[in-house]
């Protein structure tokens, strides 16, 4: 059954006092960030003082949503060594912290106790889920929400056992 999914950019402007990501991938091939990473991979990078060189409609949507009063996390599971995609990540979160996202890391090897969901995902106001369904190569292949309260419920809470034993960005060494 086919499902439409609103953009991030709506679902974000409908939040009211959360938005928290979980990412537990250590590679991504997202098309919109193919050419940025080849760039980094090439040496390329951003100066993060010269905001205009790199902010975007996702940074625009973010601190729209902060600027409101919501609360945004990301927490992201690595395995360690990190590679490559996870290098390019934590030199661009400076980004995100800019935009008003606050930003965690769990290495993977803390996180054998915890239960994590099988997709990475945005909750949206601990009321829906936009699951993020990848292929095994990294590259996206859609988007799905969820809206029943006990799924919601066991994946925030999921994020929360993250979010706890997580390191804050400005900690987390690679």
């Amino acid at each position: 059954m086919s499902q439409t999914v609103p953009p991030f950019a709506e679902l974000l402007a409908d939040c009211r006092r959360s938005a928290v990501h979980l990412e537990t991938r250590d590679v991504y091939g997202v098309v919109e960030e193919d050419e940025d990473f080849a760039s980094w991979r090439a040496g390329h990078r951003y100066d993060h003082a010269d905001r205009a060189s790199w902010w975007n409609g996702f940074h625009d949507a973010v601190a729209d949503a902060v600027g409101r009063g919501v609360v945004m996390r990301r927490a992201r599971v690595v395995s360690e060594p990190v590679g490559e995609y996870i290098r390019y990540e934590h030199a661009c979160t400076p980004q995100n912290l800019a935009a008003g996202e606050e930003v965690r890391w769990l290495p993977r090897r803390l996180a054998s106790d915890l239960l994590l969901p099988g997709n990475d995902l945005w909750i949206f106001d601990d009321r829906a889920i936009r699951f993020s369904l990848f292929g095994g190569d990294g590259r996206f292949v859609s988007d799905v929400m969820e809206h029943r309260a006990d799924v919601v419920k066991r994946h925030a809470e999921a994020f929360e056992a993250v979010w706890d034993r997580a390191i804050p960005h400005a900690d987390y060494r690679i």
